[in-house]
Formats: structure tokens, sequence, C-alpha cells
């Protein structure tokens, strides 16, 4: 299914390159009546400044009249996923129609039989190795894990894993989810492990563990979830996260406090996130049509605008879609030069190392 992302997700590669006829796709006028007789949608795990996500949900309810029930903002990929199996009879509120997960969670979410195919306009624009060839599940962004600094707390911000380490950081550091169950989380104590082990991915999760077992016992690691408030509250003045988030949260605070943004040197690890929908959507057509609306230049370059990578990137730089201002705010290229794309197998074994271990090798209580 996924050979190797790293070869055809590459920042300096093009994704895939798609016809203007492709990228100029919409939905059916059959699909949008449908979606709006349903009246609604409702998301999980969607945070409004995760990849801009607040913009892009505003777009779409703008464009198509259709509400938007947005559920549980903070849950990780394995709340979503619970999400689904707790309400599999319930065509309520609180039944997610789509989710936005980690790469590993698509094809257990298949297997499981919990998501529907459905395949957009936009599909032969999508990368064959970033989506399942029957449409359950398909990349949507990707960025890399980078440290967000706070200014005002770190003079010197550190340039890479070992960095972490030091005494300077003691109190500092911290993982923007529990690695027990969040995505995010997981790739972050991966990518120590990447670094720790000299780009061995078959120790990566292992080294990982070790890493941030050093960092808990020497008092440097913060059992608290990382995101903008902590951050800005100077409780976790260094962040392990996705790099869109982190430019998301930091610009945010608009310079209280100033911040940073590092791309390690080492241990790059590059993660593609997915959508699909539940297979119990009570609102199915209203989730194909925002999977259109996702999938469409204007979703892509919401995403964009948030600090992700849409996954159809390359297509939109090719046919002159991107804004140079838009471009102009991400960070150089030639931060990513080192970037490693995990492939499906390296993740699931990875997170399953990770999520099974973390209590007895690190025994530090994320919240």
């Amino acid at each position: 299914m996924i050979s190797n992302i790293s070869r055809l997700l590459s920042l300096s590669t093009a994704l895939i390159v798609a016809s203007t006829a492709i990228a100029a796709a919409e939905p059916s006028a059959e699909l949008i009546a449908a979606a709006k007789k349903e009246g609604s949608l409702t998301t999980i795990a969607l945070p409004h400044s995760w990849c801009g996500y607040g913009d892009v949900i505003a777009g779409f309810k703008a464009k198509y009249g259709i509400e938007v029930n947005e559920l549980n903002p903070d849950a990780s990929s394995g709340d979503e996923i619970e999400a689904i199996k707790a309400n599999k009879g319930n065509t309520g509120p609180q039944a997610p129609d789509v989710i936005d997960v980690g790469l590993s969670f698509g094809p257990s979410a298949k297997k499981d039989g919990l998501i529907q195919p459905y395949k957009v306009s936009t599909w032969d624009s999508i990368p064959d190795t970033a989506k399942d060839s029957e449409g359950y599940w398909y990349g949507d962004y990707y960025g890399v894990l980078a440290f967000l600094v706070n200014k005002d707390l770190v003079k010197e911000s550190p340039a890479d894993w070992a960095d972490l380490k030091k005494s300077d950081y003691a109190n500092t550091v911290a993982l923007a989810g529990d690695p027990r169950s969040a995505n995010q989380a997981v790739q972050g104590v991966y990518a120590a492990g990447l670094s720790a082990s000299g780009g061995d991915a078959a120790k990566a999760a292992e080294e990982g563990l070790k890493f941030f077992a050093e960092l808990n016992k020497s008092g440097n690691f913060v059992p608290v979830v990382g995101k903008a408030a902590p951050f800005a509250q100077g409780s976790t003045p260094i962040v392990i996260a996705w790099d869109y988030n982190a430019l998301s949260w930091g610009e945010g605070l608009k310079g209280n406090p100033p911040f940073e943004v590092v791309v390690p040197k080492t241990g790059v690890v590059a993660g593609v996130y997915v959508q699909a929908i539940s297979a119990f959507a009570p609102h199915p057509n209203a989730a194909k049509l925002w999977m259109e609306y996702l999938y469409s230049d204007e979703g892509q370059l919401g995403w964009l605008k948030g600090y992700c990578h849409p996954i159809r990137f390359n297509d939109l730089a090719k046919n002159n879609k991107i804004p140079k201002e838009l471009l102009d705010k991400l960070p150089p290229a030639a931060a990513y030069e080192k970037a490693v794309f995990p492939t499906l197998e390296e993740q699931a074994a990875g997170k399953e190392t990770i999520t099974k271990n973390w209590d007895s090798v690190v025994g530090a209580n994320v919240q």
C-alpha cells in the first residue's frame, strides 16, 4: 500500500502532476443539493489554529451554507477513532462524520470497518503512495517535527535533539500531546529516537523512549501537553510539535512572547495526516462535500495559509496557484533537506512500541 513514502513525498520532488482540468474539478450539483438537505456536518479534533482550520471551516460554511458542529477540538487521533466506535448507532450531534488522523490510523480504521470509501474530484492529483487505492483514506497535508522555543525564557535555542539533554533546558521540554494516544507526540518520540539511533528506523522507537526517560529523570521533561497557552504562560518553554503548529501558535501570540521555530539538524521526521469519512456518518453527503472542499484549490491553499504543506502542493505550484507571499512565510527548503518520511510499516511498529511502553520506560503521565 505504502512501500516508501519518502520517495514521493519529498519537499524537493513533485508529488504528482495533475492536469488543469482535474485541479479545477468541482463537486456535482446533485452532491451539493444532497449535502444542503442534510444541513449539517460534524467534525472532530480540528483546533482553529491547526493548519488554518478556523478559516477553512469558515470558508466551507460560507460557500455552501452548511452548519459545522465541531466536537472536541483538542482530541487526539485515537480519540477520533474511539468517537466513531462509541457512536455507531448514534445519529445525533456526538457522532463524527469525518476524521483527520495520523497516517497509521487510516489503514487500521479501514480494517476495522470504521470508514467508508469516497474519491474526490481531484483524486488523480493525490500521490498513489499517499492514499488508499479504494478511496477509504487519503493524505491531506504534511510537516516535520520542530522545536517551538519561547525566547523570553530560552536564550540559546537547541539546534538538535541531543541539545535537549543539556542542563540549560531543565524543566522546559514538552510534547504536544500524550504519547500514549496522540500521533503528534508519538512522532516526536520517534524523531528523537531516529536522531539518537543515527537514522536507524528499526531502533527509533526504543531509542526515543530511552531519550525521554533520560529527559524525565534529569528534570528536563515537562509532563504537560504543550500548545499555545502553556507555551505563552511559560510552563512549556520548548514544545516539540509539527512545524505548522509551532508557526501558527507562535505567530498567534503576536510577539508575546517572542518565539523561534527550529527544525533539528538530525531526526527530521515528516508526517502525513489523512482524511476519511466515518462508515456511520449521519451526514454522508455533507461529509463528501467537505472532502471536495478540502481537496479543491481553495481548501488546499487554506491549509497552506496555516503553514501546512497540502498534499497537492506541487500540483498547485506547477499551475501557479500559490501566492508568493504564502511561499515566503514558510521555513526555507534547506531546513527540510534531511526530512525522512517513515513508511507505514515503520510508523505502525513505532506507534505500537511507544504507546505500549511509555509508562514502563518513561513513567511520565502527560496531561
